[in-house]
């Protein structure tokens, strides 16, 4: 058999996910919430049972993403080395000379973003 033919398994499987990605967003359409239908007051902003006060879509100050964003690389730098150091003793000291570098890599860009700035809420 050619290579250039497909194989009549992945054109069904393409059918079928294929079908299913359509059904599936059918299905949601026709059981979907319908916010024009129903009463005005569902299409307010909850706010714990208080009247809501200014825009649910405001914009939100950069700062707040970039500490986000250091926050999610520190987050995983942590879960990295909570695995590290389970396997420490089988990796041997080569290991933790790789992980020093990994830290010093970490290192050197809290240092840069602290020295540009970001860490702070107002500037």
């Amino acid at each position: 058999m050619s290579s250039s033919v497909p194989e009549a398994g992945l054109l069904v499987y393409l059918a079928l996910a294929t079908a299913l990605g359509a059904g599936l967003l059918g299905l949601s359409a026709l059981i979907r919430h319908r916010v024009e239908r129903s009463r005005p007051d569902k299409r307010e902003t909850y706010e714990c049972g208080e009247a809501p006060f200014g825009p649910a879509w405001r914009k939100l100050p950069v700062g707040f993403y970039l500490v986000a964003l250091l926050f999610i690389l520190f987050d995983v730098e942590a879960a990295f080395l909570f695995l590290w150091v389970e396997s420490l003793e089988e990796l041997g000291s080569l290991a933790f000379l790789e992980m020093v570098a990994f830290l010093g890599v970490l290192l050197l860009g809290w240092v840069y973003a602290l020295r540009k700035g970001d860490l702070t809420w107002a500037r």
